[in-house]
């Protein structure tokens, strides 16, 4: 299949990119290589992809509207993996309308692009933050989740909507996935194992907010990355039985599914911070600091309904996965 995969430059982008060429997929990875952290690390990732003679590289904006249709229509891709996105939580409440331009803006343009040109299937990102304010655990796709606390919470929330909203209208099959907080190497620098990976070894105290009181569903990027190419490769489909009267968020009479993908199991902040401290061999000064605002408290993903439709569920072990991204990270940085 000729498949395009945007945020190709980007932590999780790169890998799906790299699992869908080493399957003998054709890959056109689109990014725009922003400065929202370092873009010697992006490229860097897309030297790895470029080693594959199926893997062609658009430098591009989701949100350039002519450029992106006239990609479309050149590439006739038969399925899009749209990974790229105004990511962060707190970088939203500073800079609003980076969030408005590529998560709204870039999202229609996708969709624009596949409507109008054939694409069988849109697998898109979504995310656990969707859930917002929700203390139910474990998060289920069949919540409603009309509470958001962010604003990139809130863009990702609307991509659901849009999605629908394409999927009924024009009949276009898409798939929303809902990350759970992705690691692993390549990772992202704003993120919590890298910063607290990056400030452990140079000997600086780490900041752990909420003092500390946090529990994440932390998901190893493998296992993301394993989940993301099984639901590409089956399309959504409408639900026989869905009812208008009583309808249920992750199903619609037309071809749209919701997923959650995490690793369904929990971890407390200071476990965490226990596996990084064990891999490097070091002893973390930690700084406690208050909750943030726009985060939450926990996070807890019931993938039970991923596991149905794909026979797929994440399972790598904390301690496993950061001591594959220490190495990684001291390998990068030749440390």
């Amino acid at each position: 299949m000729r498949i395009l995969v945007t945020g190709a430059a980007g932590f999780i982008g790169m890998q799906v990119a790299k699992l869908l060429l080493e399957r003998g997929d054709s890959v056109v990875g689109l990014d725009n290589i922003n400065d929202y952290y370092d873009p010697s690390l992006k490229k860097a990732r897309l030297d790895i992809l470029a080693k594959y003679p199926g893997f062609s590289f658009v430098k591009l904006d989701v949100a350039a509207r002519v450029e992106m249709a006239k990609l479309f229509a050149a590439e006739k891709f038969h399925r899009v993996i749209h990974l790229a996105a105004q990511a962060g939580v707190r970088y939203s409440i500073a800079n609003p309308h980076a969030y408005v331009d590529s998560n709204l803006v870039g999202f229609v343009n996708v969709l624009e692009g596949c409507r109008h040109n054939g694409v069988e299937h849109l697998v898109y990102a979504s995310s656990s933050s969707v859930y917002g304010g929700n203390t139910r655990m474990p998060f289920s796709e069949h919540q409603n989740v009309d509470h958001p606390i962010s604003l990139y919470a809130a863009t990702k929330k609307a991509n659901e909507l849009m999605a629908h909203t394409y999927s009924h209208l024009f009949a276009l099959p898409t798939t929303g996935l809902r990350f759970f907080t992705v690691y692993g190497p390549w990772g992202r620098p704003d993120m919590a194992l890298f910063l607290f990976t990056r400030a452990i070894l140079e000997g600086r105290p780490i900041d752990v907010f909420n003092f500390g009181k946090m529990r994440r569903d932390f998901t190893y990027v493998d296992d993301i990355v394993e989940g993301v190419v099984r639901v590409m490769d089956r399309s959504a489909e409408s639900d026989p039985a869905f009812d208008p009267a009583q309808p249920d968020p992750a199903l619609s009479s037309a071809p749209y599914r919701l997923f959650n993908i995490g690793n369904q199991s929990p971890v407390e902040l200071m476990a965490y911070i226990e596996a990084i401290e064990e891999a490097l061999g070091k002893k973390a000064e930690k700084n406690f600091l208050p909750m943030q605002a726009g985060d939450v408290t926990a996070t807890h993903a019931d993938t039970t309904e991923l596991a149905r439709w794909v026979d797929f569920a994440p399972s790598t072990s904390i301690r496993e996965g950061v001591k594959r991204f220490t190495q990684w990270y001291r390998k990068y940085y030749c440390v």
